[in-house]
C-alpha cells in the first residue's frame, strides 16, 4: 500500500485586524474624536512668547503653523465621518480601504509635532508650552492610534503590516458618469483650490511654516492618491483635456492679482522660467531619451543673445535694440543654431558618452563668455562682469518695468513680467504637446525605447534626435530672452552644472526626473519644488545638491515614474500593479494607446 503525500489545504485568509487591538467601532471613535480635538487644539495658546514666529500665544485665534493643524485635523475628521459611511461624504473613500484615514491622522500628527519640537528647539526647552502646545501634541496623537486600529487590506501573508497602512487600493470602483456640465464644474473647483494652495505656499513667510505646509500637502495628496480620488479626477481630465488647459492658464493668470507683495511676483516669474526651460529638456531627455548635462548653456545663449541686442550701454552693440519679438525671435535662433552644431557631432554617440560631451559643452560656453572680455579673448560679453543695465521690456506702449492698475490692483514689474512669462508658457506648452503627438514624437519615443529596434524600423536615428536637440534648445533660449531682461543683467556664474542656485544643469534634470519625465505638467510642478524649497528655506541653499540627491534616492525607491505619472513609464515600472492613472490618455500622458493595445 503507498502512502499518499497529501497537500495540506491553503487556510481562509484571516480577518483583516489593525496594528493596535482595538475593536473597529472604539478605532473610528478615536479617529473622530482626535480628529476633532486636533482642529479645536489649534484655537488654544501653545507659547507664552511671540519670539517663534506665527505668533502662537493668542486663545481663540489659531496663528501660523495652527492654521495647518486645524486643517489637518479638520481633513482627519472628514475622512472618519466617510468611514462611518455619512451621506455626502462617501465620495472620499470610493474603494472603501483605510489608509486615506491612516495618512490624514498621520500628517495631523506630524505637522503638530513638528510645530511642538520647533517652539522647544527654538526657544529652549519643553518650558516655553503652554498648556495648548501639550493638549495639541497629545490629541493629534488619539486619531493616529484610532488609524492604526482601524483593518487594512493585506500586502501578503496574513498578519498586519505597516505597508498596508498606506497602500492605495487595489479595486477602485468605476465611478458613475457626470453630466457634462458637472464635469467641467469639478475641474474649475479643483484648480481654484489649486491656486489657493499654491498661492498659500509662496506667500509663507518663515521656514518653520513652509514646511508645516509642505507636511500638510504631502499627507493630503497622499491621501487622496490611495483613496483613488486622483483616478477618478484623472478620467475626469481625460475627457475635457481642452478645458482643463484653459482653466490651468487662467489660474496661472489670475496668480500675480492675489499678490499684495511684488516680491513672491518675482518667484512666480522665476518658477515659470526654469518650468520652460525644464520643458525643453523634458523633450531631450524625457522624450527622445537623450541624457543633456550641459543643457543650462542654451538658456545662456538667449540670456547673451538678447542682452546683446537689448540697447545696454555695456553691451558691445550698445547701438542696436531689438523690439522684444524681434530679441526673443534672435536668442531662440541663436540657441537652436548652437543646438545644431553641437548636436551635429555628438549626436551619434550614446549614452555616458553622450552625457560627458554635453557637459563638456555646458562647461565651455561658461568659459568662453567668461573669457570674451577683450583681454583673454574678443570683446563680446564683457568677461566676469557680463552685460548689466538690460532696459526693460514695452510692448505695444506698456512698459513692464513699471507698475500699473489693472481692476483696482496695481500689478508690479516682476507681476507683468509673469504674465509675459504665462503667454510664453502657453506657446511652450503648445509646442510640446503638438510636437509629442506627432508623427516625429513617436519617433522620440521609439528611440528612447530602444535605438536599435527604430532604426531598423526605418527611423533616421541621427535626424530624429538632432530635431529633439534643436528644439529643446530654442525653447531654452525663447525662456533666456525674459529671464535677461527680469534680471536686469547676465553674468557666466549661473550656466554650470551644478550650483546652490538655479539655473543649473543639475536642478533642471532633476526637476525633469522628480516632476515626471514625458509629461507637461511635471517638470513644471518640479521647476516649482525645487526653487521653492531652497528659496524658502534658507537652511537648504548650501546643501541644494545633497537635497536633490536624497529626493531623487526616495522617488526611485517609492515612485520611479516621477511625482506625475506618465502612463507608459507606468507600465514599465509597475507591470503587475494597477496604473495610477486611467486607461485613456490624461492631460500628461505622451500618445498612448489603449490598455488591450499596450
Amino acid at each position: 500500500m503507498t502512502e499518499t503525500k497529501t497537500t495540506p489545504e491553503t487556510p481562509a485568509a484571516a480577518p483583516a485586524r489593525g496594528l493596535l487591538p482595538l475593536p473597529l467601532a472604539a478605532a473610528r471613535a478615536l479617529l473622530l474624536a482626535g480628529g476633532i480635538a486636533t482642529a479645536a487644539s489649534a484655537f488654544l495658546a501653545w507659547t507664552w512668547t511671540s519670539e517663534f514666529p506665527g505668533d502662537l500665544t493668542i486663545s481663540g485665534y489659531p496663528g501660523g503653523l495652527q492654521w495647518l493643524t486645524f486643517v489637518a485635523g479638520v481633513l482627519t475628521a472628514l475622512y472618519a465621518l466617510a468611514g462611518y459611511g455619512v451621506r455626502g461624504l462617501r465620495w472620499l473613500l470610493p474603494a472603501g480601504n483605510n489608509a486615506p484615514q491612516v495618512l490624514t491622522a498621520l500628517g495631523g500628527f506630524a505637522v503638530t509635532w513638528f510645530t511642538v519640537i520647533a517652539i522647544c528647539a527654538e526657544l529652549g526647552g519643553v518650558v516655553n508650552l503652554e498648556p495648548g502646545g501639550w493638549i495639541a501634541a497629545v490629541a493629534s496623537l488619539v486619531p493616529l492610534l484610532g488609524a492604526l486600529a482601524l483593518p487594512q487590506e493585506r500586502t501578503g501573508g496574513t498578519k498586519s503590516d505597516l505597508k498596508a497602512y498606506v497602500a492605495k487600493a487595489e479595486h477602485i470602483p468605476a465611478p458613475a458618469p457626470l453630466a457634462p456640465w458637472l464635469e467641467r464644474a469639478v475641474i474649475t473647483v479643483v484648480t481654484a483650490v489649486g491656486l489657493g494652495v499654491f498661492t498659500y505656499g509662496i506667500d509663507t513667510e518663515y521656514g518653520e511654516l513652509f514646511v508645516g505646509y509642505l507636511i500638510v500637502v504631502a499627507f493630503a495628496m497622499w491621501a487622496l492618491h490611495t483613496a483613488g480620488i486622483l483616478d477618478r479626477f484623472s478620467r475626469i481630465v481625460a475627457r475635457n483635456r481642452s478645458f482643463t488647459l484653459a482653466m490651468g492658464f487662467l489660474a496661472a493668470i489670475a496668480f500675480p492679482f492675489t499678490q499684495s507683495d511684488d516680491h513672491y511676483a518675482n518667484i512666480g516669474v522665476n518658477i515659470l522660467i526654469f518650468g520652460t526651460v525644464a520643458l525643453g529638456l523634458n523633450i531631450v531627455v524625457g522624450l527622445a531619451g537623450l541624457l543633456d548635462l550641459g543643457y543650462v548653456a542654451f538658456l545662456g545663449v538667449g540670456a547673451y543673445t538678447a542682452a546683446l541686442v537689448s540697447g545696454s550701454e555695456f553691451s558691445r552693440f550698445s547701438g542696436v535694440q531689438f523690439p522684444f519679438w524681434a530679441a526673443a525671435l534672435a536668442g531662440a535662433a541663436a540657441s537652436l543654431v548652437f543646438g545644431v552644431l553641437i548636436g551635429a557631432p555628438t549626436l551619434r554617440l550614446r549614452g555616458d558618452y553622450l552625457a560627458i560631451v554635453t557637459l563638456g559643452f555646458g562647461e565651455i560656453f561658461r568659459i568662453a563668455v567668461n573669457n570674451m572680455d577683450g583681454a583673454s579673448g574678443p570683446d563680446i560679453t564683457n568677461g566676469p562682469n557680463g552685460i548689466a543695465a538690460i532696459p526693460d521690456l514695452s510692448l505695444f506702449g506698456f512698459n513692464l518695468g513699471e507698475a500699473h492698475d489693472v481692476g483696482g490692483l496695481t500689478l508690479g514689474r516682476f507681476a507683468n513680467y509673469y504674465l509675459l512669462m504665462v503667454l510664453i508658457m502657453a506657446i511652450v506648452v503648445l509646442v510640446y504637446t503638438r510636437a509629442a503627438d506627432s508623427r516625429i514624437g513617436r519617433s522620440w519615443i521609439a528611440i528612447r525605447e530602444d535605438e536599435t529596434a527604430a532604426t531598423a524600423m526605418g527611423i533616421n536615428g541621427f535626424r530624429v534626435k538632432l530635431i529633439a536637440f534643436a528644439l529643446g534648445a530654442s525653447l531654452a533660449g525663447l525662456a533666456g530672452t525674459v529671464s535677461a531682461h527680469v534680471t536686469y543683467s547676465v553674468v557666466p556664474t549661473p550656466y554650470q552644472f551644478a550650483g546652490s542656485t538655479p539655473p543649473n544643469s543639475a536642478f533642471l534634470l532633476a526637476a525633469v526626473v522628480l516632476g515626471g519625465m514625458g509629461t507637461v505638467a511635471g517638470p513644471l510642478l518640479g521647476a516649482a519644488l525645487l526653487y521653492l524649497i531652497p528659496e524658502k528655506l534658507v537652511f537648504l541653499q548650501d546643501k541644494s545638491l545633497l537635497a536633490f540627491g536624497i529626493a531623487l534616492i526616495l522617488l526611485m525607491r517609492f515612485r520611479p515614474e516621477g511625482i506625475v505619472a506618465n502612463r507608459r513609464r507606468q507600465l514599465e515600472f509597475h507591470e503587475t500593479g494597477q496604473l495610477d492613472v486611467p486607461e485613456t490618455t490624461t492631460l500628461t500622458d505622451e500618445p498612448a494607446v489603449t490598455k488591450a493595445g499596450a
